[in-house]
């Protein structure tokens, strides 16, 4: 996360794939749901049970954590982001 500005990027495995691109003024997380986004484009990260990560809107991501086995909500976002994105999966 905080590299020095020197290090190259790191190296994808080979059974690691690309996000897929989200359409333009849509969050990533947003891949494939056509609902509209709400808030800021990367208010959260939902991180699946193989540690891939896909940031969002709070909309998509709520969405994303509830329909993913063993999803979690990466660790730096706030006490309340959390609480406001498990309350809206659980809806």
């Amino acid at each position: 996360m905080n590299r020095p500005r020197d290090t190259p990027p790191p190296r994808r495995t080979a059974g690691t794939a690309a996000a897929p691109a989200a359409p333009h003024g849509r969050c990533p997380a947003a891949a494939k749901d056509p609902t509209p986004c709400e808030g800021p484009r990367d208010a959260a990260t939902i991180v699946d049970r193989h540690g891939r990560e896909s940031a969002g809107c709070v909309h998509h991501c709520a969405r994303l954590l509830a329909g993913l086995e063993g999803a979690r909500v990466h660790p730096f976002v706030s006490a309340g982001g959390v609480h406001r994105l498990r309350n809206r999966a659980m809806e």
